[in-house]
């Protein structure tokens, strides 16, 4: 939501400026440089990127739509959920925990928090984690090793994302040069044409410059950077994930793991300690982990 109000804000802001200024709008629609500038652009992008990170920078975009949508709540579903499975797998024994971690959309415990299950990796990697730590016999230090191997692949695989972007947006001021070049070009074929139509030619050429530098700085770079701070924000979450199931497979109670997970969150989106405890405390008042 935010990105497109940003967006909007961009194009009132540069075309009131251009009409204040005394501009023409329709000056600025220019097809041939659209057709330049667009189709190099993501030309370069197939160029440069296989298939697979095609889809995925493409599905970006949607990405950014949405924002970043890790709540506060979000982090409380994740320590309810956490210490149902742990004080669940201390009263029964681990090996009660498999048919949860086998199917996960389908667990007593799990199902019940759906903003956990909508974050894929999260779901696949505690999962695996669980049954790494069911099958035993895996010191926590190698366990420590093994998540931390997860987690960095999925950060390395979201940084070509963000950096592919980022190359296109650092690119466009130079293919709107391009599109300018050949704007004059074809302004010096024409040159006999008369200063009118010379100077229609100079102002196509110079809307590719100004459409480059545009794109770049108003929105594809921003565009990289909200994308990061996305990964950033998934990323906190994945380390409290983290920090918690290890906690959990060195042999600390329940609420020391999630407490574990509480203190690896943003100061600012931390849940108090007492919102922490109450938030336990409804568990066990609603029959959790049973």
């Amino acid at each position: 939501m935010f990105a497109i109000i940003g967006a909007v804000i961009v194009l009132v802001s540069m075309l009131g400026g251009f009409v204040w200024a005394g501009g023409d709008i329709k000056t600025l629609y220019q097809p041939p440089e659209f057709l330049v500038i667009g189709g190099v652009a993501i030309g370069s992008m197939i160029i440069a990127n296989p298939l697979a990170y095609l889809k995925k920078i493409f599905a970006a975009f949607g990405v950014v739509l949405k924002g970043a949508t890790i709540k506060k709540q979000d982090y409380l579903d994740l320590m309810k959920m956490l210490y149902e499975l742990f004080q669940y797998a201390k009263r029964e024994g681990l090996i009660a925990l498999e048919p949860h971690v086998e199917s996960p959309t389908t667990s007593s415990i799990i199902s019940k928090y759906p903003s956990f299950l909508k974050n894929h990796h999260a779901v696949d990697f505690m999962c695996d984690t669980l049954k790494v730590i069911l099958s035993g016999g895996i010191p926590a230090h190698d366990l420590e090793d093994l998540m931390e191997m997860d987690v960095e692949g999925y950060h390395e695989e979201e940084h070509i994302v963000v950096h592919s972007i980022t190359i296109v947006g650092d690119a466009l001021p130079g293919i709107g040069i391009v599109a300018a070049v050949l704007g004059i070009i074809v302004t010096m074929g024409s040159i006999n044409d008369g200063a009118e139509a010379v100077g229609y030619h100079v102002g196509a050429a110079l809307v590719g410059t100004f459409l480059g530098v545009l794109l770049s700085y108003g929105f594809v770079q921003p565009i990289a950077r909200s994308l990061e701070l996305t990964n950033y924000i998934n990323g906190k979450y994945m380390a409290a994930l983290k920090a918690a199931l290890l906690s959990f497979a060195k042999g600390a109670p329940a609420s020391v793991a999630v407490e574990y997970c509480r203190r690896a969150i943003d100061p600012d989106k931390r849940p108090t300690f007492n919102e922490s405890e109450e938030a336990v405390k409804s568990t066990s008042q609603s029959g959790g982990g049973s």
